[in-house]
């Protein structure tokens, strides 16, 4: 679709913006949000006629692009058929969408409780944990985000849990693995691996293990910085659960469904969690919805008991046609192969390659459509190019990387010192050049400031 300029309506649309809507994390005052005029696949315009290739896609949700046809008749059919009703009852779309989704989750984690989003998710599978193991205590890590509600926010390991830490008592925190920033001084993955795995059974044990009732760990960490965990690490978490009787649930919000080139992240590892949180992808965002999916053992206990939790819109009729029809084009059109084969053959060899050339490339990380470039001063010394959690004059090169990708037809995925490349993962190797060639453009410029 080409974009039609009319800036006397983008001009309206801004100023009940700033009249009326109060925006997530930021001073009210001191931001300036772009209105939007529409959306297709990859790209999104705004009303001055300016068009951006969305390397955030949305906020790493928009798996299938923006506007697929088939979704949007699918949520426009529902709409006619029945709109919404209660989630106390069985419904035929609600019931489709549970079972596509038990189809593609690993191993035995086949009922599914709904959730509007996947914070409610993570606040789901912590009173679940707890509740079946009768322990008090969740293990979370260091670089994570599990959402901003009460219980989820306080298991988040960044920034971004600190104006909201009154509420912690029961988790505890640790290292995972990383090793580019390694805090166990390994040298190599398997080093890293072994010693993040002896610092967790530490923890546990001057914890007590029978005070935890579960270890959080997002399969792939997204906002921290997308770090694919060594070969072995998930593995040994989940022989560590079993020993001490500790529940494994894996936070699959953003790397979940065709992200990495697999139906979950799990995958990778041949990992199976006994629960497992998902949201954002399973219906590319277009009507909100997330879920965790539940083992057999843990779905017993509530087998005769009630489980003390609910949400008025569980399961949604509009939001689980909107699954329903998203899973359908997934496997229809193979997103999650052309995700493995887009990441394999285009954004891996190619940020690999800009890393090369670009001095302020420490590091490039990931997997399918899920990848992360860390920005530094010094590529000797690590010293990231910002500091960390930096606002305001000290984070003025990403804001000034940021506007030169903007400015070149780019929209960039940026946190702290680096910058994401999280588009639809169904974007197409054109696209993807394209944006690979804008980023380029625009890491010369942060190089030259170095």
């Amino acid at each position: 679709m080409t974009p039609h300029a009319d800036p006397a309506q983008g001009a309206a649309v801004k100023a009940a913006d700033r009249a009326h809507v109060f925006h997530s994390w930021s001073a009210q005052e001191l931001i300036d949000p772009l209105a939007v005029a529409g959306a297709e696949g990859a790209h999104f315009w705004d009303y001055d006629g300016n068009r951006y290739l969305d390397f955030t896609s949305g906020l790493v949700y928009t798996n299938i692009g923006y506007q697929h046809p088939k979704v949007v008749a699918a949520v426009q059919e529902q709409a006619g058929k029945l709109t919404t009703f209660a989630p106390a009852f069985a419904i035929d779309v609600r019931s489709e969408a549970a079972r596509l989704i038990a189809e593609r989750t690993p191993g035995d984690l086949d009922k599914i409780f709904f959730t509007n989003a996947g914070a409610e998710a993570v606040e789901n599978a912590a009173r679940m944990a707890r509740l079946h193991t009768g322990r008090p205590k969740i293990l979370s890590a260091y670089r994570s985000y599990h959402g901003a509600t009460a219980a989820a926010i306080n298991l988040t390991g960044d920034p971004r849990r600190w104006a909201s830490d009154n509420g912690s008592a029961g988790v505890v925190r640790f290292w995972a693995p990383f090793l580019y920033r390694t805090p166990f001084y390994a040298e190599t993955e398997e080093q890293e691996c072994a010693r993040a795995l002896q610092h967790l059974e530490d923890t546990i044990a001057h914890e007590g293990p029978q005070s935890i009732a579960a270890i959080f760990l997002e399969t792939i960490p997204g906002t921290a910085g997308i770090m694919v965990p060594p070969p072995g690490y998930l593995p040994g978490v989940r022989e560590i659960c079993d020993r001490y009787g500790i529940v494994l649930v894996l936070d699959e919000v953003m790397a979940g469904f065709g992200r990495t080139g697999a139906w979950f992240a799990a995958d990778h590892f041949d990992v199976v969690p006994d629960l497992l949180t998902f949201a954002k992808g399973v219906n590319s965002g277009y009507v909100p919805l997330g879920g965790v999916a539940i083992s057999g053992e843990i779905a017993d206990t509530f087998a005769r008991k009630p489980y003390p939790g609910g949400l008025t819109y569980s399961g949604h009729p509009l939001a689980c046609a909107a699954a329903v029809a998203t899973i359908n084009v997934m496997e229809e059109e193979g997103v999650v192969e052309h995700a493995a084969r887009i990441g394999r053959e285009v954004f891996g060899p190619g940020l690999r390659e800009l890393a090369e050339r670009h001095p302020s490339v420490g590091e490039v990380r990931g997997l399918g459509a899920f990848w992360a470039l860390e920005l530094v001063r010094d590529a000797e010394t690590r010293e990231p190019l910002v500091p960390y959690n930096a606002t305001g004059a000290a984070a003025a090169p990403m804001a000034a990387f940021g506007a030169e990708c903007k400015k070149r037809g780019l929209w960039p995925f940026i946190n702290m010192n680096r910058t994401h490349v999280v588009p639809s993962c169904n974007i197409s190797e054109s696209e993807a050049k394209e944006g690979l060639s804008i980023l380029d453009a625009a890491l010369s410029s942060v190089d030259d400031a170095l």
